[in-house]
C-alpha cells in the first residue's frame, strides 16, 4: 500500500524515515507521482547534508540526498526507453547510480550533486541495457558503447534530412558512414560493424516444436561443426598419436626383415598409391616366394595390431 505525500503528516514521517514517502516501484505510475511530488534540495541544504554525510555516514543525509534527485532518474531513464527495456528496471538501475554518485560526492568540488550524479546514473543505465538488450553483447570497447548509444539517433537525424520518398532507407550511405566515424571519432568500419549489429537479433539456436508438434529448423542443423565436438576431438588427437607414435612403436617390434617388409608395402606409398614394392619384387630381393613374403606380411601386421593395441 503507498502512502501519499501532500498532507504535513506525510513531511513529518519524512523526517524520522525519508524513505518511506516513496511507494514501491511496482506501481510506477504511482511512484512517478509520489517522486516528483518530493522537495528539491536548496544548495545550502544540499551542502550541509552532503558533509554530514562525508563527516559522520549520517544514513539520514544520504536519504535526503537519493530522495531530491530521484526525479533525475525518472527524467534521465525515459530518454532510453527506445531499447526496448522495463521503464521500472531503468529505474532500478538508475538509482543504483545515484546512490554511487551520493556515496562519492565531494560537496567541496564546487558542483551541484545533479550535475555530478548524472554521469552516474547514465553509467549504470548504460551498463544494463548493453546486459540486456541482447543475449549477445554488442558493444565491449569504449568505441562501441559511444556508437551502441549514438549510432540510433544519429541515423534518425539524417532521415529527417531526407526526402520523403528516401526516407526509408535503413543503411546508412558511405558519405554518412564517414560523417558518424568523424563526430564520433571512430573508424568508417566500425560505425560499419555496430550498424550490422544493430539490425540483427537474436535467434535461438535449437527452436522449440511448432504447435503440430513437427520439429522446427534452427540454425543448430546447419551451425554445428562436429570436427569440434569434444569426444570427436580426442578421437581424431588420438588417431594422431597412433599414426606416429604408435607406429613407430609397433615397427620397433618386429625383426628387421619383416619390418622392411611392412614399410616398402604400406609405408612409402604415395598419395595416389604408387610407389610400394610388390610381393614378387620383394620375392626377388630376399630369394622367396611372393606366397612367403605375404605370409610374413600377415604375420607381422597382427603382432603390430598387438603392439598398438598395447600402446593405446
Amino acid at each position: 500500500m503507498t502512502q501519499k505525500v501532500s498532507s504535513p503528516s506525510s513531511n513529518a514521517v519524512a523526517l524520522t524515515n525519508p524513505w518511506s514517502v516513496v511507494p514501491p516501484l511496482g506501481n510506477l505510475d504511482a511512484y512517478i507521482s509520489a517522486v516528483n511530488r518530493l522537495p528539491m534540495l536548496t544548495l545550502e541544504e544540499e551542502q550541509r547534508y552532503a558533509r554530514e554525510l562525508r563527516d559522520t555516514g549520517s544514513l539520514e543525509a544520504a536519504g535526503r540526498l537519493v530522495l531530491s534527485h530521484l526525479r533525475l532518474v525518472v527524467a534521465t531513464s525515459r530518454q532510453y526507453l527506445g531499447y526496448g527495456l522495463p521503464h521500472a528496471d531503468l529505474i532500478q538501475e538508475g538509482n543504483v547510480g545515484l546512490m554511487k554518485a551520493v556515496k562519492r560526492f565531494d560537496p567541496d568540488q564546487g558542483v551541484r550533486l545533479v550535475s555530478y550524479a548524472l554521469h552516474w546514473i547514465k553509467a549504470e543505465i548504460h551498463e544494463y541495457i548493453l546486459k540486456n538488450w541482447r543475449l549477445v553483447k554488442v558493444a565491449t570497447t569504449k568505441a562501441q558503447r559511444k556508437l551502441f548509444f549514438n549510432l540510433r539517433s544519429m541515423k534518425q537525424g539524417f532521415k529527417a534530412e531526407l526526402d520523403a520518398d528516401l526516407a526509408h532507407r535503413d543503411a546508412l550511405t558511405e558519405e554518412q558512414i564517414d560523417v558518424v566515424a568523424r563526430e564520433l571519432n571512430v573508424k568508417p568500419d566500425e560505425v560499419r560493424e555496430m550498424e550490422t549489429r544493430l539490425a540483427g537479433g537474436d535467434v535461438l539456436l535449437d527452436p522449440a516444436p511448432a504447435d503440430d508438434g513437427e520439429q522446427a529448423f534452427g540454425p543448430i542443423a546447419y551451425l554445428s561443426d562436429e570436427r569440434h565436438e569434444p569426444t570427436a576431438m580426442l578421437e581424431s588427437a588420438q588417431r594422431d598419436v597412433l599414426a606416429t607414435e604408435g607406429i613407430a612403436t609397433a615397427l620397433r617390434s618386429l625383426d628387421e626383415r619383416s619390418r622392411r617388409i611392412v614399410t616398402e608395402r604400406w609405408l612409402n606409398v604415395n598419395d595416389d598409391g604408387s610407389g610400394g614394392m610388390t610381393l614378387h619384387e620383394l620375392a626377388a630381393e630376399y630369394g622367396v616366394s611372393a606366397e612367403r613374403i605375404r605370409q610374413i606380411e600377415v604375420a607381422a601386421m597382427k603382432k603390430m595390431r598387438t603392439a598398438l593395441a598395447d600402446y593405446a
